[in-house]
């Protein structure tokens, strides 16, 4: 072999080891470029503020020595209205509230009548299950029903209704229906200490 063979042997192997160590060992840019991306945190479409909750009417859960001390002489008032919303169960909302004046002292949620029969008859069309029809009912006081509370409503107006009542059911077949049994047992706290007498259904 002549010595400008032999020079050019060396030659292409001293390059062929630049390049093999190249491949090797990437440099940290190039290792940067060409690794796979760390998955990302995924990040909410919107992240929704959390809304400070109104707290509960001061007589929520029934009458307090407090309370009373601070209320005026005026009657409380005992209100039940249908609202367009839902449950999460299905059947329509209403809304069981507790004034004095115009200060609201507690709001349950209660039921009426089965989801399909709320744009039934409601005053003259007995055993429809339809909701309790609107107007002033007298309200009894709260007695013991096998382990419900029964309050008695009795209707102020003509109605071929009848057997109608506050209790703890959940749908009702006419009656005013408190699913809640905390809710129900605070309005017959009140109902006791208070003599409340009458339910007016607003709608």
């Amino acid at each position: 072999m002549t010595p400008r063979r032999a020079r050019y042997q060396w030659c292409c192997l001293m390059l062929a080891g630049v390049l093999l160590q190249g491949c090797l060992r990437r440099s940290p840019p190039e290792q940067a470029l060409t690794s796979p991306a760390p998955a990302r945190a995924s990040i909410p479409a919107a992240i929704s503020e959390s809304q400070p909750q109104e707290p509960p009417p001061p007589g929520q859960l029934g009458p307090t020595p407090e309370l009373m001390a601070n209320l005026s002489q005026a009657p409380l008032s005992l209100s039940a209205r249908r609202t367009e919303r839902e449950r999460p169960d299905g059947e329509r909302l209403w809304i069981l509230e507790l004034h004095q004046d115009d200060r609201l002292l507690a709001s349950w949620e209660a039921v009426s009548g089965f989801a399909s029969s709320q744009s039934l008859d409601r005053r003259w069309s007995p055993g429809n299950g339809a909701p309790l029809p609107a107007g002033n009912y007298s309200l009894g006081l709260p007695e013991a029903w096998g382990d419900d509370i029964w309050f008695t409503l009795t209707p102020r107006f003509e109605t071929t209704r009848s057997g109608l009542g506050i209790h703890g059911c959940n749908p009702g077949s006419g009656c005013v229906c408190l699913p809640d049994r905390t809710s129900l047992e605070a309005l017959a706290s009140w109902a006791k200490m208070s003599q409340i007498q009458s339910l007016t259904v607003l709608n």
